[in-house]
């Protein structure tokens, strides 16, 4: 490799990690827009939880053939990615196969990455089988249309493309070696690419080295520009499932979160001599009150913001969802969809006003997600459950119907009438208070 080469090589290096870089602090600060919420408790049990569930992958095999496919797919691409670091210091240096001294190691390692290849080549067409051809009814639900329905396969192109680059370099690697070429080291164990290798039989010694460099420059540079796609992509999940599954709750899933405004307001009731400002100090002067759930993405916290980006659009939730599979308009998918189209949407406000957002009249709640949806929720977490990473799509709904309860008085007719009577008969059925053991006769 000549010098322009290596120079090339670095310049394509700084694109490919700035504009990461550029994407990732975009992230972080569309993130940082949701409300702050402690999740740094017992990081003993969050250690762990990442571990099991985005590591391990625990929760992914509860479906076993998608489950093993998905986990060859995730080691192929964490483990042949290792290889990258030999290709970085190849690249930068002009070294060809930098780590052959570390011999029968090198080998396997070598040859171990092309069986993973091949797996990760299988089971992607799998996927597209399933999504394409089966078409199996959580890949082909309505809410999972245009883009993200592309976007999935664009996926299953990428990767195949980038193994069979790799498969490709090593088999004209392979054969290059057994011509004894200059600078092609005889290093590695090839049991996949060996069977490529005789296609270039008869190939000049030129015309092989044109394949070898070719496909290792397109092999280099499809995993930058994959690594970059990622912020444009629900694969988004291959960097933040770790985070995701660290500060997901730790709390029972139907323990409900309690508003402290809310709160100080009943213990005031219960000691009408408590003083008001030691339960809830007052607001300072100028300060906007705070709102009661959520209309916005900036009234969500962080930590829903970060479910919103880790989705996976996988739709187990959705699959799972009783509301949904009774025919209502409700998708947990969606709303997580829904949520993060919204804070890109908040976040290009951001960049095209110099840092400060200006009011585009439009939010989360109705432009978006409609209050159908949300009241079609019957709260039974099983969104929660099904999620792989641990997303809580639940948490959202419950904090717009919030919104629509304590803000706008927004709430279904029943849900209204059982409330009243509540607070006027202590129970939610329309009877007085002096009935309400009667029941206790009959027994």
């Amino acid at each position: 490799m000549s010098y322009i080469d290596n120079i090339l090589f670095v310049l394509l290096l700084v694109a490919g990690f700035g504009y990461f870089a550029i994407n990732v602090k975009k992230l972080t600060r569309n993130i940082k827009l949701g409300r702050d919420v402690n999740r740094y408790d017992n990081p003993k049990a969050r250690w762990g939880n990442m571990a099991l569930i985005a590591l391990g992958q625990s929760k992914m095999v509860k479906r076993p053939v998608a489950g093993a496919l998905h986990i060859i797919v995730y080691a192929g691409f964490v483990i042949i990615n290792i290889e990258v670091l030999e290709i970085i210091i190849d690249g930068i240096f002009g070294t060809h196969r930098i780590f052959a001294f570390l011999g029968g190691f090198y080998s396997f390692l070598i040859g171990f990455f092309e069986i993973l290849a091949f797996g990760v080549i299988f089971s992607v067409v799998t996927f597209w089988i399933r999504r394409n051809v089966i078409k199996l009814w959580r890949f082909a639900h309505g809410d999972l249309k245009g883009w993200p329905k592309s976007d999935a396969n664009i996926i299953l192109y990428f990767e195949t493309v980038l193994m069979i680059f790799f498969l490709t370099m090593n088999a004209a690697d392979h054969y290059l070696q057994g011509l004894g070429a200059h600078h092609y080291v005889t290093a590695g164990s090839f049991p996949v690419s060996g069977f490529i290798t005789p296609l270039f039989n008869g190939m000049s010694e030129s015309t092989a080295i044109i394949v070898e460099r070719t496909t290792w420059w397109l092999h280099i540079t499809g995993i930058l520009i994959f690594m970059n796609y990622l912020y444009f992509s629900k694969h988004l999940h291959i960097l933040l499932a770790f985070p995701n599954t660290y500060f997901a709750k730790l709390e029972p899933k139907g323990k409900f979160e309690n508003l402290d405004s809310v709160t100080a307001e009943v213990k005031l009731m219960m000691d009408p001599n408590a003083d008001p400002f030691a339960a809830q100090p007052a607001p300072a002067e100028g300060e906007v009150p705070a709102k009661f759930g959520a209309s916005d993405v900036q009234d969500l916290n962080w930590v829903q913001l970060l479910n919103a980006y880790t989705c996976t659009e996988c739709g187990r939730c959705t699959s799972a969802c009783p509301a949904n599979l009774t025919g209502k308009k409700l998708s947990p998918r969606k709303i997580m969809m829904d949520t993060r189209d919204r804070l890109e949407e908040v976040g290009r406000n951001i960049d095209a006003n110099k840092g400060t957002f200006v009011d585009d009249g439009k939010s989360l709640l109705n432009d978006y997600i409609t209050p159908e949806e949300l009241w079609a929720c019957t709260t039974c977490n099983g969104c929660v459950d099904a999620c792989p990473v641990n997303i809580d799509p639940l948490s959202i709904i419950m904090d717009m119907r919030r919104y629509l309860v304590m803000e706008q008085s927004a709430a279904p007719t029943e849900l209204n009438g059982m409330m009243t009577n509540i607070e006027n008969n202590g129970a939610p059925w329309q009877y007085s208070q002096m009935d309400r053991l009667n029941w206790k006769d009959e027994l």
